[in-house]
């Protein structure tokens, strides 16, 4: 029988300030570079879509994050953002014991998956599709050019690449034009 009590914490997102939040020191997750920036210019585009995931100790009167570190990094780490959100931070805050909270940052950070490549190639076959770049593909989806061109490759659409430069590595040579009478065998 469901619990009709349960009340789920995104339905009660406050504004914390952010020198009231802490890192727990327990989440194993690590964000490459690239994808900070990526995390960054997401915030600065769409602003904060997801809450920072907090437990919220009376004692210390802290918010030790369960999830969203990287978000709260992005606060921390870029003056433009804090200014524009007033140092405000959206929290939804969960009551659970050390060993729980834990679990569930682990379950938060697998949770998220991963891109499917042959989706991720679609995604930019449409965009090339609708007219956009590579260059602007790169900046807003946090891509590389070689990124980018192994996706289109995968896609096999030979429109992809009608913009792409590629280098000369090697030139075939007619060997009897040049008097060459080597057998390879």
């Amino acid at each position: 029988m469901p619990d009709n009590t349960f009340k789920s914490p995104v339905y009660n997102i406050i504004p914390v300030p952010f020198e009231k939040i802490v890192p727990n020191t327990y989440n194993p997750n690590n964000v490459a570079p690239p994808e900070m920036k990526l995390l960054y210019d997401s915030i600065r585009e769409d602003g904060y879509t997801m809450p920072i995931v907090c437990y919220y100790s009376q004692k210390q009167d802290i918010y030790a994050i369960v999830d969203g570190f990287h978000r709260w990094r992005v606060m921390k780490e870029y003056p433009d953002i804090y200014e524009r959100e007033h140092g405000m931070l959206p929290v939804a805050v969960i009551d659970k014991p050390l060993a729980n909270r834990m679990a569930s940052t682990v379950r938060h950070n697998r949770a998220r998956g991963s891109h499917d490549v042959d989706l991720m190639s679609n995604i930019v076959k449409e965009l090339h599709e609708l007219g956009r770049s590579d260059a602007w593909i790169a900046k807003h989806l946090g891509m590389d050019k070689d990124e980018i061109l192994r996706l289109k490759q995968i896609s096999g659409l030979a429109a992809l690449f009608k913009d792409v430069n590629f280098g000369q590595a090697w030139k075939p040579i007619d060997d009897a034009a040049a008097g060459d009478e080597t057998v390879i065998s």
